[in-house]
């Protein structure tokens, strides 16, 4: 039998803009509870307890590579009956994990041993919650928005998140002065409870306004977890777009590391002006980049066969000139306007990033039984890897461009240079792995199947 009219039309009405906020502010805690452990605990490990930077990097790539396991968690929310439990209990499992990282890096100083130890066990921990919170967040925001709200919904997200992580480093930062250990821990207890509280209220009944936009039958149940990854790697759209994550990934997080300590030794900038300037121009770059795309990705690509795809193409294209900028200022020097050049790669991330994600959602509804939870993972995986390899490949590469070439300027312009290529080849391979067309053809293979069934 089938459902009353008035029925399947709340079902798919979805998320309004009230729904895709509270979702953002969800990221926005997850973040919170992040930087946490990746700002202001790296610091404190190298400056005060005079550790080597390894130890912190390392441990921020430990929890990258706990996320390997975001598949796994997505296909638990796929096969449960809601996935807001899994939010709450990923972020209240990262809550957990920042607060035994503070805890273990404070003994730092009396007990490495112990506290090494414990700090291992709590960025695994930081890993779990946010690939099992972030997962479920994207995959109920998949599942719960309209396709010509991917764009907007997804700008929203993120900006949200990095205004999360903004917010707590400006306060966390203000709480902690005068800097006492009884003092971090108060400060960091309350911003776990904070935080966990902020998701209960975000989610409170919000999953009965999801809609269902897939292309699949909503009733089918999910495949155990070796069929839903063995559906996903045979199909040649998820396939396309997992590799398109790693490469475009692995091109976002290169820079990373490596902008403050060119602007120093490039353009002679004190530590103070380099933050500010990186800062301003590419963290704002990047901002102004996510509202054009989540504006424009919404109001003119919903309609339009390519969907999202010439967003993510410009953006990969627009990063890749950034960079490729980057490398001439590397040998030209102060007379380039770094500023601007800054600016271009992050207003081109920016582009990126929101495009990349929009499609990523319409893409997470698109299998033949697989649901949005396991795809979401997979892709989060080989976004958590990319961002863990592409930093240390990143900052590896300009020492050993140093050894070998004996120049700065010219380590810097090779490994501008290898970023650059790699966005462009990114480009490349958005253009068929991105797009209403990916998603039409995973919908022609569905009404295929009901067809002969």
């Amino acid at each position: 039998m089938h459902a009353p009219l008035a029925s399947s039309e709340t079902r798919t009405k979805g998320f309004g803009w009230l729904g895709i906020v509270r979702i953002g502010l969800v990221q926005a805690a997850i973040g919170a509870l992040v930087m946490l452990t990746t700002a202001v605990l790296n610091r404190l490990m190298v400056v005060e307890f005079k550790l080597a930077a390894a130890i912190p990097a390392g441990l921020v790539a430990w929890h990258y590579g706990v996320q390997m396991a975001r598949p796994l968690w997505g296909h638990g929310s796929d096969k449960g009956a809601a996935r807001v439990p899994w939010i709450i209990g990923g972020v209240a499992v990262l809550a957990t994990g920042a607060l035994l990282a503070t805890q273990a890096t404070l003994m730092m100083g009396s007990n490495f041993a112990f506290a090494i130890t414990l700090a291992v066990f709590a960025y695994a921990l930081v890993g779990v919650g946010v690939g099992a919170g972030g997962t479920s967040a994207l995959a109920l925001l998949a599942s719960g928005v309209a396709p010509e709200r991917r764009a907007a919904a997804a700008a929203v997200t993120w900006i949200m998140m990095v205004g999360g992580i903004v917010a707590s480093a400006i306060t966390v930062g203000k709480l902690i002065v005068p800097f006492s250990p009884e003092r971090l821990l108060e400060v960091a207890g309350g911003l776990a409870a904070v935080m966990i509280a902020l998701t209960v209220l975000a989610t409170w009944r919000l999953e009965r306004q999801a809609g269902h936009f897939r292309d699949a039958a909503d009733d089918a149940p999910p495949p155990d977890f070796r069929a839903a990854l063995a559906e996903i790697w045979h199909e040649a759209a998820a396939r396309r777009f997992t590799i398109f994550i790693f490469v475009s990934m692995i091109a976002f997080s290169m820079q990373d590391l490596i902008l403050e300590p060119f602007a120093g030794l490039i353009f002679h900038m004190a530590p103070g002006e380099s933050t500010a300037t990186v800062g301003q121009f590419h963290q704002g770059g990047i901002l102004i980049g996510m509202i054009v795309a989540g504006i424009g990705g919404s109001a003119f690509s919903a309609s339009r066969a390519g969907g999202l795809r010439p967003w993510v193409v410009g953006g990969c294209l627009a990063s890749g000139l950034g960079l490729g900028a980057l490398g001439v200022a590397a040998v030209t020097g102060p007379p380039w306007p770094f500023a601007l050049n800054l600016f271009v790669l992050g207003f081109g991330n920016g582009v990126f990033a929101v495009a990349a994600i929009g499609s990523m959602m319409g893409l997470a509804g698109a299998g033949e039984t697989t649901r949005e939870g396991v795809r979401m993972g997979v892709w989060g995986a080989s976004q958590a890897i990319a961002f863990g390899l592409g930093g240390l490949i990143g900052a590896v590469g300009l020492d050993v461009a140093r050894w070998l070439l004996g120049d700065v300027g010219a380590a810097f312009q090779l490994v501008f240079a290898v970023e650059a290529g790699a966005f462009v080849l990114a480009a490349l391979l958005a253009v068929k792995a991105t797009g209403a067309g990916a998603i039409r053809a995973s919908a022609a293979r569905n009404l295929e199947r009901e067809q002969f069934a």
